[in-house]
């Protein structure tokens, strides 16, 4: 069996690269593919053991390695030039167009899917307005090319053969947009490198990319408005916006080694996550370390934590973190004084067992297993025919 892996673009080390990593654990005879490819050589002997990418034409053009979203309204022609007749399995790695790259009749498609374009789809009118693209030229010129890309990306749901999501979240989103069934498989989460301390210090801790979306701004402003001390960890875009708004008890750390966060997260009162995310790793890697978790309770986040939102009634049993229902800083301090009424109740074991289910180990043995009998049946079919 030939086999290709196409993924959107390389450029860090994230979520979507872990899952990447795992695929190249499990089989380390693929073919690699992407948009573009800036992976440091560190990276990609971690996430391709070292292989080479085939890069689309924007890997070419001016700044193309560094500045590819620039270059959106040509995303569908560049995933679209790849030509993958030579393999029997594609698997795509998707969260914007890897899924909608070609194959024949003759080939199996397999997409594994972070999201569908969220920019295009869920996240189209805050992505304008984040971008200040609401009005004028700019504006409808953008809208014009995200309008192209919901027609293409729709128009290209029969392409892949399975779709698997990584939560059922998304799974909800790929039957609205693309009436497609999805298999549901967990990305991998690295809970062996966490363990519980024995002691628990006075702070709440975040730690994210400092984007719009991950809602950093809400978790400061919400602690500035308090004498609760809160590390940050972190670097991105809105770094310099975010500082503004802390105040004293609020202590930015930028970019951390592995090590040092692990041994800030471990010893922290719990763990805030204000985003809306489709699976979010970094809240199971808190409760890998028995901490439990505030977060915004909508999203993927609703299947990795067994959470509460404020009431009357004490903390049920089991209950690993604390919901909060709308993202604005006043949801979270409630939720934040519910935790403490209840601090308690919350047992570290207890929230390490219930992550467990994300290991590594289970997402390659899972992933294995349901890629290998889809093809195998896909396989025996086609040879029936």
């Amino acid at each position: 069996m030939k086999k290709a892996l196409v993924h959107d673009w390389y450029t860090v080390y994230g979520g979507a690269e872990r899952c990447v990593e795992s695929f190249t654990n499990i089989w380390d005879d693929f073919d690699h593919y992407s948009l573009v490819d800036d992976l440091s050589e560190e990276n990609r002997e971690i996430i391709l053991k070292g292989k080479a990418t085939k890069n689309s034409f924007i890997q070419k053009l001016p700044f193309g390695r560094k500045k590819y979203r620039s270059y959106l309204p040509l995303f569908p022609l560049a995933i679209e030039q790849f030509d993958f007749s030579e393999y029997d399995l594609v698997l795509s790695s998707s969260s914007s167009v890897a899924k909608g790259v070609l194959t024949t009749h003759d080939q199996l498609h397999i997409s594994y899917v972070y999201s569908p374009v969220r920019y295009a789809w869920d996240l189209h009118a805050q992505y304008l307005r984040e971008a200040n693209l609401e009005k004028g030229l700019k504006g409808f010129i953008a809208k014009f090319f995200l309008h192209r890309l919901r027609i293409w990306d729709a128009s290209t749901a029969n392409r892949p053969d399975y779709y698997i999501a990584i939560s059922k979240y998304v799974a909800k989103r790929i039957k609205k947009i693309y009436n497609k069934e999805a298999i549901v498989i967990y990305p991998p989460v690295d809970t062996e490198s966490f363990t519980i301390s024995d002691k628990t210090e006075e702070y709440y801790i975040t730690c994210s990319r400092m984007v719009p979306y991950k809602k950093i701004d809400l978790i400061v402003e919400a602690f500035s408005k308090t004498q609760k001390k809160l590390v940050v960890v972190g670097d991105g875009p809105d770094f310099l916006k975010i500082k503004k708004l802390a105040g004293p008890n609020v202590k930015l750390m930028g970019f951390l080694e592995k090590q040092e966060v692990l041994v800030l997260i471990k010893e922290a009162k719990a763990f805030i996550f204000a985003a809306e995310e489709d699976f979010g790793i970094a809240p199971i890697e808190a409760q890998a370390a028995g901490v439990p978790v505030i977060a915004y309770g909508k999203g993927g986040i609703l299947e990795t934590v067994n959470g509460q939102f404020p009431g009357l009634t004490a903390i049920k049993k089991g209950v690993t973190g604390v919901f909060f229902e709308e993202q604005v800083p006043e949801s979270l301090l409630e939720a934040i004084d519910f935790f403490e009424a209840n601090q308690e109740s919350f047992d570290k074991e207890t929230i390490r067992a219930s992550v467990e289910r994300f290991s590594i180990k289970r997402f390659e043995k899972e992933i294995k297993q349901t890629i290998e009998t889809l093809y195998y049946n896909w396989h025996k079919q086609n040879k029936e025919k």
